[in-house]
This record gives structure tokens, sequence and C-alpha cells, in this order.
């Protein structure tokens, strides 16, 4: 899936045909690397998006933008505002054949004189960015990310200097009606498979679609470039100029195409890709439309993990000190657990006291209990009397049998406590938007974990903001599956009834399960998907033969004091599934 040079191309074809004369309105920033260009055009109103995410980099005109703006606008808005605010769009081109699109647009400047400025728009992953120059002597007025010689020593983007374009590289654009001789001969000089070499000698080409010709061409897109065939080389040759004969007259289809049985995105084109042809399509007229499918629920996904980054750092930090508090606890237990051999010791230095002078640092005696009765070596103090040494192992005795009911205490203790915050990086790993990110932030606020920088919200406040995970089951009985410890106590606690049916992976962090049995007689095969979906949403999603216990909601209880998701449950039965995505997708309840 790439915006590759196509995808720009059939892009700029749209936003020139839609935005062209049309007038800035405003300028809005809500990220720090996105850009929304509000333009009035031909009695229509635009939303223009210019994104440089290092993950999600893109341009598209939107239709479902909802992302509030910050308080104070940005500086890199203001400018925006100053120079081209209240300018009109007079061309949109694509540099070469390459992934940067280049917007000019006329304003009046503070003389009232007409200027133009240009906005570059650069999709090239972690390198992308949005930059704004003067078109009169193509000087950089600023850019999204500057880029200084500290990061960059070949290309460097600040205000003042001349913008440059990227180096180019050396193949050759697929634009330039290029002949049979001089596709053959470029193929030719790369040694590898034969679709890696398409990509590799022509420019805005990615590798969906190399594939797609090879696939168009009927040849196997893995075979060497030095042992193709005239004949198939030709056919190639023939596939590759028909496609881009229909880029050059403007000729696209845009689509997405989707696996149903995962329910997921496979990729996008502005070509129909037909080496997908047992996958669905979703077809469209714009390309934007498309797009903006594809990464709206992607980019809030990433932008929630980039601002989750620290907290889930923080949490991964206290996890690891848990971890290690474990094993010096696990020792400490073993230690305490072998503490009659103190006792022993002590014993018979006490039988064997008249053997025992002060200044020895061990002796040997025969251990009367030990079924073989042979000789242990007890180990000495020199300064202490043989009585002294003796009552050093009973107290060393006495103190570990102590001890050994404290440690098994702050075990379970510690237990709990990596069992919560395990749960908790599962939560943030499901977060699906802003707001559940924010339930699991004011949750750790309130046991502790986080500092707040506001207020929070009353702790007796039970309502959800966010919505579980919704599912029907093969025979039509509903599941609810909770994404945070907030959700998961509605769930179980308010939303279930006595007789539904309750789920969560055994002795693994997950999320709760619910299958709604609306007073119905659950069978094995609907019991059988719930625990498909508990395993699915735990720490164990990648296992196979995953536990799940389950059992009636009435059967558990969450102790007095516990922290959020935490219960106890009786009288359950355990089931073992290997979770797949084709299942869970099958059972998502598409109305929800």
């Amino acid at each position: 899936m790439a915006l590759d040079g196509l995808v720009i191309h059939s892009l700029v074809n749209e936003l020139s045909t839609k935005l062209i004369g049309g007038k800035v309105d405003k300028v809005h920033q809500p990220e720090d690397d996105e850009i929304v260009l509000y333009i009035r055009n031909n009695k229509e109103n635009f939303k223009l998006v210019l994104s440089c995410s290092s993950s999600n980099p893109r341009v598209y005109i939107a239709n479902d933008y909802k992302k509030e703006n910050p308080i104070k606008a940005p500086m890199f808005c203001m400018l925006f505002r100053k120079y081209i605010q209240g300018g009109n769009i007079v061309n949109i081109s694509q540099v070469g054949f390459e992934r940067i699109i280049k917007i000019s647009i006329d304003s009046l400047d503070e003389l009232k004189e007409k200027t133009r400025k240009d906005i570059y728009i650069e999709i090239m992953g972690r390198h992308s960015n949005i930059i704004l120059t003067h078109n009169s002597d193509n000087k950089i007025i600023d850019s999204a990310k500057r880029i200084p010689t500290s990061i960059s020593r070949v290309r460097q983007i600040l205000p003042g200097l001349t913008y440059e374009l990227p180096p180019a590289q050396s193949k050759l654009n697929p634009l330039d009606n290029i002949s049979k001789d001089s596709f053959i001969k470029s193929l030719k000089t790369f040694d590898g498979p034969i679709f890696k070499g398409i990509y590799s000698k022509f420019l805005g080409i990615s590798p969906v679609i190399s594939k797609e010709l090879c696939y168009r061409a009927n040849i196997n897109e893995k075979i060497n470039t030095n042992d193709i065939s005239e004949e198939d080389i030709t056919s190639l040759y023939n596939e590759f100029s028909s496609l881009f004969n229909n880029i050059i007259n403007n000729i696209f289809s845009p689509c997405i195409v989707i696996n149903e049985k995962l329910d997921k995105v496979i990729d996008f084109s502005c070509i129909n890709l037909t080496l997908y042809n047992d996958l669905k399509f979703i077809n469209k007229d714009s390309m934007s439309t498309i797009l903006e499918g594809y990464y709206k629920t992607k980019d809030i996904k990433d932008r929630i993990h980039q601002r989750a980054s620290d907290l889930k750092k923080s949490i991964s930090v206290k996890l690891e000190r848990l971890y290690h508090k474990q094993e010096k606890q696990e020792e400490e237990l073993l230690e305490a657990e072998n503490a009659d051999i103190y006792k022993v010791k002590g014993e018979l230095l006490t039988a064997y006291i008249y053997m025992i002078e002060k200044g020895m640092d061990s002796v040997e005696v025969q251990n009367f209990y030990d079924p073989n009765y042979e000789n242990v070596t007890i180990s000495l103090n020199k300064n202490l009397t043989p009585s002294e040494n003796a009552q050093k192992y009973f107290k060393k005795y006495n103190k570990l049998k102590t001890a050994k009911k404290e440690i098994t205490s702050q075990i379970a203790i510690n237990k709990e406590e990596i069992d919560y915050l395990e749960n908790i990086i599962l939560s943030i790993e499901n977060c699906e938007n802003l707001a559940e990110l924010q339930d699991i932030k004011d949750e750790l606020i309130r046991l502790g974990y986080s500092k707040s920088s506001g207020k929070l919200k009353s702790k007796k406040e039970t309502a959800l903001t966010t919505k579980p995970h919704e599912f029907i089951s093969s025979e039509g009985f509903k599941i609810l599956v909770g994404k945070n410890n907030k959700q998961n106590d509605y769930l179980t606690l308010r939303i279930a009834d006595p007789d539904d049916i309750w789920m969560h992976t055994k002795n693994i962090p997950g999320s709760h399960v619910i299958i709604k049995c609306a007073g119905k007689d659950v069978s094995e095969q609907t019991i059988y998907e719930g625990a498909m979906l508990a395993a699915y949403f735990s720490k164990s999603k990648m296992s196979s033969q995953v536990p799940v216990d389950y059992t009636k909601k009435k059967h558990v209880k969450k102790p007095s004091g516990s922290k959020p998701g935490m219960v106890i449950y009786e009288t359950n039965s355990t089931m073992y599934v290997t979770p797949t995505e084709e299942m869970v997708a099958s059972l998502k309840n598409k109305d929800f």
C-alpha cells in the first residue's frame, strides 16, 4: 500500500479539476505535521488535507474531517494564513513522476501587490514534509519539519534557503513514451526478480504495480530478468505501455481491495489491481475518497499509539522493576522453604555440643535425622561459643519461618500488580480513539501510577464514554468484549445478567467477554466462539491452545478494594482455543 507516482498523478488530476481557481478561505493546523486548507470554488466548499506524517503522509480532499484545532494556532499555521489565506489556487502539479505535489497560489502581499507562493508536499515516508516557498526566487519561507545540517548534510530545509528538489533518482520516467528497446535494455541491467527490476528502473512505480504488470503479462514475477524470454518481455512491455498510456490520458479506476475473511484492507490504487481478483473490490470515482477511507482509521490509531508511547514506556519501566522484585521474592521464598535445614543444624549442634570448641570453623557430625545416618559438615563462627552457634541456626530458622508467610503474601500482591499493569499495556494497544486512551490515563492517575495535568472526573462516574467491541455469534447471540478496565468492569458488573456467560483467559491478561444469553441456553459452538474472542483480545493473541475460563456471571465477584478490571470467580470450566483473525472478522457486528 503506497502513494506511488501513479496515485499521485491521479490525485493531482482530481485536485486540479476541483480546486484550480478556488479561493483559500481558512487555514487550520490540527497536528504538528498536518495542514488543512478550506477552499471555496464554483460554489462548493472543499477541505484539502496536507499531511507529512512519518507513518501516514498523504494529500486528499476530505469529506469527513473532524479533528479539533489547538486553541492557539502554531507558527507554521500563522505563516500560511499570512501568505496564502485569501489567495487563489492557480496551479497544481506533480513534480516529474515523483511523490511530490506542488500547489501554486496567488495572493496579495502587505503592499497589495499580487505575489505567488508555492506549497511543496513531499510524500517520502519519514522524510515527508510540507514546504512553503516564494515562487519568484524559490526561497523557503518555512516548513513543517525543519532539516538542519545536523540531520542531513545533503539537503537542508530551513527558512531563507533556496528550495531544492530531493536528489534525482537514476530511473526512467514511464510517462516519457519509453521505447521497447529502452525498456528491455534498462531491465537487462538489473540482476534479480523481474518485478524488482521494474520498480528499481522506472520512476514512480511501487512493488504492487510491478507485480500487477507481471500478472497482466502472465509471467512469473520472480523470474530473473536475464532468464525472461523474448515473448514474455514483449508481453510485459505491451502491458507497461498500455497502463501508462491510460495514466497519460488520465484514465483511472480508484479502488480499495479488502479481504472479507479478515475484514482487512489489503491494498489500494488508482488502477484495477487484477492480481487480487479473488478478493473484494470497492471502486470509487474519487482517489481522495479512497485515501480518506484507508487512512482515517489508520491515522487515528497511529497517533493514539504515538501519544500513548510515553505512558506505555512508563508502565513498561514499572513492570521491569516488578519482574525483578518477583525474581528476588521467589529466591527468598525458596530459601524460606528450606528453613528446616537450619533447625536440623541447630539441633545437631546441641546434640553434639561436647564435640565443639570455640575457635572451630566447622564440625562434621552424624545426621541422625537422615534415614542413612550420613555425616554432615556444619559451618561455625569462630568467635561464637558452641551454644551461640546453635542458637544462631535456630534464630535463622525462626526468621525464615516467619518470613515465608510474609514473602508469600508479598508475592501475591506483586503478582496482582504485574497482572494489572500487563492488562494496562494490552488496553493501550487496544485503544481505537482518544477517549479510550483518556479513560486509561484517568484510571492510572487515580491509582497513583501517573501524575495529573488537570482536573479528574468524579470517581463515582460509571457511565461509559466509549463503546466495547460487539460481535454476533453464528447462532445470533450478542457477545461483548471490553477494551479497557473501565469497560471490563462496566460489562461484568452492570451489563451482564446473572445467567449470562462470563469469559476470560486463564491467568493471562485480557478482556472480559460477556455472552448475552437472553434467557436461552447457549450451545457449545457459541461458547467456543466467545472463547476465541477472549483469546484473541488477550496477551496470547498469537498463541495456540490458549486456556479460557468461563462461568455464569453470578459466580463472578469483585473483591472490595481491588483494582479496576480485577475479579474473582468460581465453578468455572476451561476451554482451549487457537484464535484466528478469520473467525473474529466473521463474528463482527457490521451494524454496530
